[in-house]
């Protein structure tokens, strides 16, 4: 792989002395909402990744998907309804996560793999934006390994005081998954006010995995066995003449968004946002797959219905009087819901543990342009509600009886806010400084009312953490298309709920205890890119390395002086988080766009990163650190037709890179890590007619078997796909 995307670079670079006599309008004038505002990619230092392509958005099975069929961001999956996005080494409550400017982390998002990322329907996207490196300037505590920006469909008004309709109804089937979706929008439009609605339906079945092992792993992920419940009795039912199917993977989901726009005047604009989804009960399937002396450890392991409910108040004045040109202002509130409900083989008792959290959120921006540059001040709120209940049921009596919650079961409630200012100046016609510094508070209450199940040494976790972050960079926009920056930035994550209060169990025999006693962590990044596009071929290049102090990592831990403890009837290790000196992240990325012909491209990307810390003894590597990854694809289109032959890789993971202590989950690998793979797809899209768009693709044409990183569950084998559109 290495050599393809050496021989891309040096074909790129054969073209040089053709492409410079071609006009350049290029990814420099590419506009993009890196700082909230729209800007030119030229004037932001920090790279951006941009995902407009509405193939490969509606072609995907959720948002994670479109992640990782874009080859830009690796996604870690522990059941099929899941999806957790990796950039640079971080994921989780490490990365934040955004939908129409509103902040999508809670306090209660956990430090190992998120699945959150799928209530954003992608089906209701017109944009996604990667923003890697820290972004904290901007976006506050979380944003430590960048920002994902989802941008949803906007309301589009009408140019006349005429009502104008117009929408989409798509259809969309993949026999993988038995995945049947089924999607309508509309707009409804004059000069005034615009409505745009969506709605999706998605039914997913049992997940087919691919036929085509590898010869030293010829029963890697198969399915042996699944466990069912008939009459109160658990059978064992045998599945080895299927063992490809992933049994009870399978589940629903549907999705709403109403946005209403008021335009009164050219430059005031006024726009309410209502975003609903909820999701069927879904399978934690690597649970499921876990087996002790033979026999399966668990019955039942699944999430409850996920619920995302979101409402915000978006407004916008432009050619304000004064210092300032522009005003935005977005108030939110949103309310989430997730829950684990878990039973052992053969045992009576079932455990039910909820979660809810309440969101009230607040952001103001203002921005000052001139033709020198811009200045843009902004302040954010966010105050979190935590609601944690848990309960224990026994299936033949019916009786409840207390067990522990997952999260501290008092009044807890976490707030954000923070000061910030974003400053870019045009030093002269290629030169461009950008600046930025924000000021964090962020404070946490936690209380614990039942101590006694556990023996708590403690009945409050207390914390208030100040943090001032900042970055500074230059960026050279050259003649015919010649781009470099380079830039310094610094991060700051205060330690959540999650982090603080939790209890559970990640794998039988081994329990993650409360630590109070967490301090924030802090990344310093440095990173410097290249890039030369032109109306032929784009080629760039990155390099990055972040410090990463008081990084939290789960070890090893004593509770009340005992290294194992009693956890749901187990003799469980005890584990907690805990800050772990430093970490040391590097890596490096490399990307190019050649044109071939009229409407004919080719594409490629590629991905390191490295990263370890010292636990105070040796070297050790850093969970959540992928393997090399990559795309690079082959696409023509025209007016009637378009088609794309795109491979998607993942290099070795080897055992010795794993971090055995955390979330990289050994366990679902191989015995000598995770192998490489990589699969080759076809996506084609035909229009017969104006209106109507019919798609059909093969995904993972060879029938590979194979997984990605940390996953419990293997990736789906050969793949057909069925998609129709109407416009009307």
């Amino acid at each position: 792989m290495h050599k393809i995307i050496l021989a891309f670079l040096l074909i790129g670079s054969s073209l040089e002395l053709r492409a410079q006599k071609d006009s350049t309008n290029s990814l420099q004038d590419v506009v993009v909402y890196a700082n909230k505002f729209p800007t030119l990619s030229k004037n932001i230092i920090q790279t951006i990744g941009v995902i407009t392509d509405k193939n490969l958005i509606q072609y995907q099975s959720n948002t994670a998907d479109i992640l990782t069929a874009s080859g830009q961001v690796f996604v870690q999956k522990s059941q099929l309804g899941g999806g957790s996005p990796v950039i640079r080494g971080f994921e989780a409550s490490r990365i934040l996560l955004m939908v129409d400017g509103v902040r999508m982390n809670s306090a209660i998002f956990r430090a190992g793999h998120l699945q959150n990322i799928i209530t954003v329907d992608n089906m209701s996207l017109d944009r996604v934006e990667v923003n890697y490196g820290p972004s904290s300037t901007i976006y506050g505590s979380d944003a430590l390994g960048g920002v994902i920006n989802l941008f949803t469909k906007s309301p589009q008004l009408n140019s006349s005081s005429k009502w104008k309709t117009n929408g989409n109804v798509i259809y969309r089937y993949a026999n993988g998954q038995n995945e049947n979706r089924q999607h309508i929008d509309l707009n409804i439009a004059n000069n005034k006010w615009a409505f745009v609605s969506s709605f999706t339906n998605s039914s997913f079945g049992d997940l087919r995995q691919g036929n085509n092992r590898l010869a030293a792993y010829p029963d890697f992920g198969k399915r042996l066995f699944y466990v069912s419940t008939e009459k109160g009795v658990d059978i064992i039912n045998d599945n080895s003449s299927n063992v490809n199917i992933q049994k009870t993977t399978g589940y629903s989901q549907t999705d709403f968004l109403q946005k209403i726009l008021f335009k009164p005047s050219a430059n005031t604009e006024h726009l309410l946002n209502i975003q609903l989804s909820n999701s069927s009960n879904i399978n934690r399937y690597d649970r499921l797959t876990e087996t002790s002396k033979g026999l399966p450890v668990y019955a039942e392991w699944y999430y409850g219905p996920q619920v995302r409910n979101m409402v915000s108040y978006n407004l916008n004045k432009k050619q304000l009087k004064g210092f300032f040109q522009e005003l935005t202002v977005n108030t939110n509130y949103q309310h989430l819901e997730e829950s684990r409900i878990s039973r052992k083989y053969k045992s009576n008792n079932k455990d039910f543990r909820f979660e809810k959290v309440d969101i009230i959120g607040f952001n103001a921006d203002l921005l000052h342009s001139d033709k020198n540059g811009d200045i843009h001040f902004g302040v954010e709120s966010y105050y979190n509600i935590v609601n944690s209940t848990a309960r224990r049921t026994n299936i033949a009596t019916l009786a409840n009886s207390v067990i522990t919650t997952r999260y501290s079961d008092g009044p807890t409630n976490m707030a954000y806010q923070a000061l910030y200012a974003q400053h870019t100046k045009h030093l002269d016609q290629h030169w461009v400084l950008n600046d930025g510094v924000r000021l964090n508070l962020v404070q946490l209450n936690a209380q614990f009312k039942d101590t006694a199940l556990m023996h708590f040494p403690f009945t409050e976790a207390k914390q208030s953490n100040a943090a001032l972050t900042g970055n500074i960079g230059l960026a050279y926009n050259g003649d015919r298309g010649f781009r470099s920056t380079i830039a310094v930035s610094s991060g700051f994550r205060a330690p959540n709920v999650d982090d603080l209060t939790k209890v559970f169990d990640t794998k039988t025999g081994y329990v993650v205890v409360p630590n109070k006693d967490l301090k924030p962590e802090y990344t310093y990044n440095t990173e410097w890119t290249i890039s030369k596009n032109t109306s032929i071929y784009t080629l760039g290049a990155s390099v990055f390395y972040t410090l990463f102090q008081n990084a939290l990592v789960v070890d090893k831990f004593n509770w009340n002086g005992k290294s194992t403890i009693m956890y749901q009837g187990v003799l469980s290790d005890v584990y907690a988080t805990q800050n772990k000196a430093k970490a040391n992240l590097y890596g490096f990325n490399v990307n190019g766009r050649l044109r071939i012909a009229q409407g004919t491209e080719f594409n490629a990307t590629y991905t390191y990163t490295k990263g370890t810390y010292n636990d105070g003894v040796k070297e050790m590597p850093l969970d959540h650190i992928p393997p090399a990854y990559g795309r690079f694809g082959l696409k023509h289109g025209n007016k009637k037709w378009n088609a794309e032959l795109f491979s998607v890789f993942n290099s070795w993971k080897k055992i010795a890179d794993y971090n055995l202590n955390g979330e990289d989950n050994e366990i679902y690998a191989t015995k000598d890590g995770m192998p490489s793979w990589m699969t080759f797809n076809i996506l084609t899209q035909y229009n017969p007619m104006k209106d109507l768009s019919i798609g059909l693709g093969v995904e993972n044409i060879t029938d590979l078997n194979y997984r990605h990183f940390a996953s419990g569950i293997s990736a789906v084998g050969r793949n057909y796909i069925l998609s129709c559109k109407v416009n009307f």
